[in-house]
């Protein structure tokens, strides 16, 4: 697969404003674990390898632990997610796939027991950064770095 273009250089307020939104999902209050789930777990379901690996490597130098985030593309079976974080993998789902689910009240329960409107808000608006990111990169075919350990499987 090729890059199709590199979207940064075509169009770069449009790749600031997403930025932008990103700086302030950041600095939102946000737990930083749950951050990591949520751009994890949306550019697993979007398929975008070039997120995935760029937010598993941040997760692993942020300290979470690699079972923690190999697990999340498998996380209904896995008992290693507490309560919260399993509330806020299944609206990731939800809010990811919202055509095939049109978030369900169920998805909406669950998080609404763990979180604040305020906090939901914030996490749902994290979750439409993230799927933005995925559209750009599974769109235009950005490619993530192949590592050195890799290269020599």
């Amino acid at each position: 697969m090729q890059p199709r273009f590199n979207f940064f250089k075509a169009a770069p307020e449009a790749y600031k404003a997403v930025a932008a939104l990103d700086d302030y999902i950041q600095t939102s209050g946000i737990e930083k674990r749950h951050i990591h789930l949520v751009k994890l777990r949306a550019s697993i379901i979007n398929g975008c390898s070039y997120c995935v690996d760029m937010h598993s490597k941040e997760a692993l130098q942020t300290g979470l632990p690699q079972q923690w985030i190999t697990l999340i593309s498998a996380w209904k079976e896995s008992p290693i997610y507490d309560a919260r974080e399993r509330a806020l993998l299944g609206w990731v789902d939800a809010v990811t796939n919202i055509a095939q689910t049109g978030i369900p009240d169920e998805a909406y329960e669950a998080l609404k027991v763990h979180f604040s409107e305020e906090d939901m808000t914030k996490l749902t608006v994290a979750i439409g950064a993230i799927n933005v990111w995925n559209r750009l990169a599974v769109g235009f075919r950005s490619q993530h770095l192949v590592d050195k350990a890799a290269q020599a499987a």
